[in-house]
């Protein structure tokens, strides 16, 4: 028998617009970008398939890492706690992006390498692009190994915003 999960659903203001977010007590279960709640609900579903969702405030803390990272404290989302779900592939992947220093980048094929699978950089850019929880778990900083911004689930736009803003030199 599922026992259903009940998460909060929360929205919180930022410099790339309104995230939506999902939580599990002070845990995080899900960010994305407004306009882009379609694809967090499908996501949260593969992961959390019985869940159910009722409206709260974001939690005082989280809003202040939160605020914190958009104002320049590069260590601010650390310690957000996180429930991921997932598999032990994604989990790896995810683990291995928050590694990622503020301020640099990786390709795929460095991610991949990174956490032993050398041959597995379309499997890693499937698990980047399945990230649930964006900024926190930094899939911003992948790009592509000619060092172009590649797709981001929020937009090049976004993208492009949060790499500036981590101090990344970026075209366009």
């Amino acid at each position: 028998m599922k026992t259903t999960e009940t998460f909060i659903r929360a929205r919180h203001q930022s410099p790339v617009g309104t995230l939506h977010l999902i939580l599990d007590g002070e845990a995080l279960v899900a960010l994305d970008y407004e306009g882009y709640e379609p694809r967090m609900m499908r996501l949260l579903a593969r992961r959390f398939p019985s869940a159910t969702l009722q409206d709260g405030p974001v939690p005082k803390a989280l809003a202040k890492a939160l605020d914190a990272y958009f104002a320049g404290d590069t260590a601010a989302l650390d310690a957000i706690p996180l429930k991921l779900g997932g598999t032990e592939f994604q989990r790896t992947v995810w683990a291995a992006l928050r590694t990622i220093p503020w301020g640099d980048t990786q390709s795929y094929g460095s991610l991949a390498k990174a956490i032993g699978k050398p041959s597995a950089s379309r499997a890693v850019g499937l698990a980047n692009g399945s990230n649930p929880v964006a900024i926190v778990v930094p899939c911003h900083r992948v790009i592509g190994a000619d060092r172009k911004l590649t797709g981001y689930a929020g937009g090049l736009e976004r993208k492009r915003f949060l790499l500036r803003h981590e101090g990344v030199a970026v075209a366009g």
